[in-house]
């Protein structure tokens, strides 16, 4: 099948221009894959399609990339926001068996169907905004079991819904009861279940939670290890509220990405640049635990690295479903441009991912793409509490609407 549209305004953030922007563009779509992209003009003579649409001067960007997510868990934490806004610290709600536990005990109790029909709701809201690819770690189970359980759901949820989800194994997301006292046996027990995660296909890559109510930089290297043994790609929750030299440590293992990064040193930004590791920003955590310290972004950009964005959607800091809000968000709060933004919900994302074939509208890519109710994409970032999505393509293929 291919589709030709036409007349629109398209950011291909591929190239050196601003946006990568064509004007009165124009792009085919071939199966999944761009065929061609470029001025409507330059079309090639004697071009056949099955299909034409016409964009009329409407913008054109590349699908959306959620890159950061834990969408599949039961319950909600409404009660601890409450309780912060009262004065209660985040790290006192986890001490005192809140936090990730408390959603623990209720991921556990919840049925395979019941976690399904949550985390496919959630993504369905996400998709509704244009993300076309997004990632779910697990983390909310913390034994064997639950673990895979939930690795299981996030692949249904690819599974049934057109949609790519890339899955990220976290069983060292936090401490669970029944290893009070015992971090270290809990982090012999996470390294040995990854071995069949990986066998059962369900997890892509490995994270950690390095923080101080977290797990150590040397309880972290034992799970890198690990993952590397299985050749399986890290990143990291890193820098969140302390500095644990998190960053260091996950570029020498080549990270994929370090995410929130609220403390990152200069020697952190320093080894991700040598690694090639993304810094991959969460402005809706730092906007929900009422944060003050910013991420280092100039020093970031002055470094070269390269600074993705996600919803980082879970129930305890960032119970937010728009990635559009998360543009807004991380130029008004941490002083992104609007290109910065997108490039960071889109190509920067699927490097964070290790996926090379999407982020830009170029030929030979996948044919993920978003035609929006906007004339420039400044609007995407510039606009909240707003939806300007009117058409989605995913590997080629139209979205219902």
């Amino acid at each position: 099948m291919r589709t030709l549209l036409r007349h629109a305004e398209l950011a291909t953030l591929s190239g050196a221009t601003p946006w990568g922007a064509i004007a009165d563009g124009a792009l085919m779509i071939d199966g999944a894959q761009l065929r061609w992209v470029g001025r409507d003009a330059e079309l090639p003579t004697g071009t056949v399609v099955d299909a034409e649409v016409d964009a009329g001067g409407a913008l054109v960007t590349p699908g959306l990339i959620d890159a950061h997510t834990h969408l599949v868990y039961a319950g909600d934490r409404a009660a601890e926001f409450e309780l912060r806004l009262q004065g209660a610290g985040y790290a006192d709600i986890a001490r005192a068996g809140g936090g990730i536990r408390a959603t623990v005990a209720a991921t556990r109790a919840a049925s395979d169907a019941e976690l399904f029909s949550l985390a496919s709701a959630r993504a369905r809201a996400l998709m509704a905004e244009g993300v076309t690819t997004l990632e779910i770690k697990s983390g909310y189970g913390l034994t064997g079991h639950e673990e895979a359980r939930c690795l299981a759901v996030a692949r249904r949820v690819a599974h049934e819904l057109p949609l790519d989800v890339r899955t990220t194994s976290l069983g060292a997301h936090a401490l669970p009861p029944e290893f009070d006292g015992r971090a270290d046996d809990y982090i012999a027990a996470v390294c040995a279940w990854l071995p069949a995660q990986a066998a059962a296909g369900l997890v892509d890559a490995v994270d950690v939670f390095c923080d101080t109510i977290g797990f150590t930089p040397a309880q972290t290297r034992r799970v890198f290890e690990a993952a590397r043994a299985l050749g399986l790609p890290v990143k990291l929750h890193a820098e969140q509220l302390s500095d644990q030299g998190g960053a260091v440590l996950a570029a020498a293992f080549g990270a994929l990405s370090c995410d929130h990064l609220e403390h990152l040193s200069a020697a952190g930004i320093a080894a991700m640049r040598r690694a090639g590791t993304v810094a991959l920003l969460l402005p809706g955590a730092f906007y929900f635990l009422r944060e003050t310290r910013l991420p280092p972004v100039e020093a970031l950009r002055e470094a070269g690295v390269p600074m993705a964005l996600a919803t980082d959607h879970n129930p305890g800091s960032s119970p937010a479903l728009s990635l559009l809000l998360m543009l807004n968000m991380a130029c008004t709060l941490f002083r992104l441009t609007p290109e910065e933004a997108l490039r960071g919900a889109t190509v920067h994302a699927a490097q964070a991912l290790g996926l090379a074939d999407r982020g830009t509208l170029a030929a030979g890519q996948r044919a993920d793409l978003v035609l929006w109710d906007a004339a420039h994409p400044r609007e995407l970032a510039y606009r909240f509490g707003h939806n300007p999505c009117r058409r989605v393509w995913h590997a080629g293929v139209e979205r219902p609407r």
